[in-house]
């Protein structure tokens, strides 16, 4: 009995110190430039703009901030820093109900309508023109999303010709006549916005979305047929699945006459219950939601191009996210959805975060950096080139929402322009600091690298104009050889630039 109270005790000992060994040894990302996923496109660095949050912040005449075409120039500023590569507008749901016409011609003609969507007076005091000029002015590619609700398909095709038909026709001659002479050639139109959700106006079933954006579509492209055309996918994630079913649908019918579907996902929505009221651990974990849905929609557009054998590619335009509040806990957030658009590289060719104006934080006498624009700046600055391959083997977690999840979420990025390797490193843990070797397995590198750590003293601290409790500190590291050994901080956001020869 003594000799196997003995030999138990070795084994528990022998456990005990395997499993500390086991807790001590780093996490491993393994890099390798030739394992390549797809190009990065910049139009990932896209936002979104709707009506009612124009008029604060954007579009405000009577400050002494803006400039002569009304727009606050503080802000256009900060979108000019953080490279805003397209501008979706002018809704979301508000252009369910919206007619494009009230939005041009001499403001003080305009009508006041209500949007029934958000229930604010519209002034139409921002309208076509207005839009086009902001996004000009920031230099930033125009999204415009078109009426598929109360909405009819001359307004579609009218609408693209007073913004790109040449001259010599009744809404070409309108714009010339309220002064732009040539033609916009706005690329880019969607073709309605969250159309089967009950709380869209003009709410439709997939086979009646068909019906009229085939219609849609081709008259627009009868006018222009230089366009690019988003179709419209289900946002109403109901455990039922028909979510999935409205993407077949539309996509088996559309294969060949669109060049996107449109998926939006606000993940505050996927947590059970209150949002407001979840666990650290929940919502940290939801970048897997984005991760699943990009998943089975690229899957969707797969099938959908070999069942009609078209060769007009097909491609996602995530056209509708967002972070998570002003906290740090958002600025993970964000960092984890752009995470999951360069993972996907191959199919995610475009994205606008909701909304613009929330990319900086908001005062009458001047905007500041807020918990969005800081992860949003190191990626639209820092992120562009090819997207590689990574292999990532850490400690892992679990919850009601999602079975092993990564403690670390890891991208990383070749520029090979710049010749410079970008790793993007988020580590969820909320009260671990995780060390780790990266392995680049192929490349010669230069043995230095700089480390843009995003962070602050808990996941609730904020950033506003009085004060910075998240910022993104900046320092320089040498290694040797192929292996860069670096310990990211508990809940923090870790983008590494390394130098290659």
């Amino acid at each position: 009995m003594q000799k196997t109270k003995t030999l138990l005790c070795l084994a528990l000992l022998a456990g005990i110190i395997s499993l500390n060994l086991s807790a001590q040894n780093p996490a491993t990302i393994k890099v390798d430039l030739d394992r390549t996923i797809g190009e990065v496109d910049p139009y990932i660095y896209g936002g979104f703009l709707e009506a009612m949050v124009a008029y604060r912040g954007i579009y405000e005449p009577q400050s002494p901030l803006s400039d002569e075409n009304g727009f606050r120039t503080d802000f256009m500023d900060m979108m000019r820093e953080l490279k805003v590569t397209n501008v979706r507008w002018p809704g979301g749901n508000y252009v369910s109900g919206y007619n494009w016409e009230d939005g041009i011609g001499p403001k003080e003609d305009r009508p006041t309508r209500i949007d029934l969507a958000w229930s604010f007076l519209d002034s139409n005091q921002m309208g076509t023109d207005e839009y086009i000029k902001f996004c000009n002015l920031i230099g930033a590619e125009n999204v415009i999303c078109n009426n598929a609700g109360t909405g009819s398909l001359d307004d579609a095709r009218y609408w693209i010709e007073y913004t790109n038909y040449p001259g010599g026709t009744y809404y070409s001659d309108l714009r010339k006549k309220y002064g732009h002479d040539e033609p916009y050639n706005i690329k880019y139109w969607g073709i309605g916005n969250e159309i089967d959700g009950p709380w869209q106006m003009g709410q439709k079933s997939a086979e009646d979305y068909v019906k009229f954006a085939l219609e849609a579509g081709k008259l627009m492209q009868l006018v222009d047929n230089d366009i690019k055309i988003t179709a419209v996918a289900a946002s109403n994630y109901q455990k039922d699945g028909k979510w999935i079913d409205w993407n077949a649908h539309v996509l088996d019918n559309m294969a060949g006459e669109i060049d996107y579907i449109g998926v939006h996902r606000y993940l505050h929505n996927a947590l059970p219950g209150d949002s407001r009221n979840s666990p650290y651990s929940d919502v940290i974990s939801l970048g897997l939601e984005v991760d699943r849905i990009i998943n089975i929609v690229a899957g969707q557009i797969h099938k959908a191009m070999a069942k009609t054998l078209t060769d007009r590619p097909i491609y996602i335009a995530f056209d509708e996210w967002a972070g998570y509040g002003n906290n740090l806990l958002s600025s993970l957030m964000i960092a984890q959805q752009f995470n999951s658009f360069i993972r996907r590289a191959d199919i995610v060719k475009m994205a606008n975060f909701t909304m613009l104006t929330s990319l900086a934080g908001y005062s009458p006498d001047g905007v500041f950096k807020n918990a969005a624009y800081l992860p949003f700046y190191l990626y639209s600055n820092n992120c562009r080139g090819t997207s590689l391959d990574v292999l990532t083997m850490c400690e892992k977690f679990s919850n009601d929402l999602f079975k092993d999840v990564p403690y670390l979420d890891v991208t990383a990025l070749y520029n090979e322009k710049e010749k410079k390797l970008i790793v993007n490193v988020v580590n969820r843990h909320e009260t671990d600091a995780i060390t780790t070797d990266v392995q680049l397995q192929s490349g010669n590198y230069t043995g230095s690298a700089t480390v843009n750590e995003l962070n602050a003293a808990s996941p609730m601290a904020t950033n506003t104009k009085e004060k910075e409790e998240i910022s993104i500190n900046t320092n320089d590291i040498k290694f040797e050889g192929n292996t860069l050994q670096h310990t990211f901080p508990k809940h923090s956001f870790t983008q590494i630039e390394i130098a290659v020869k």
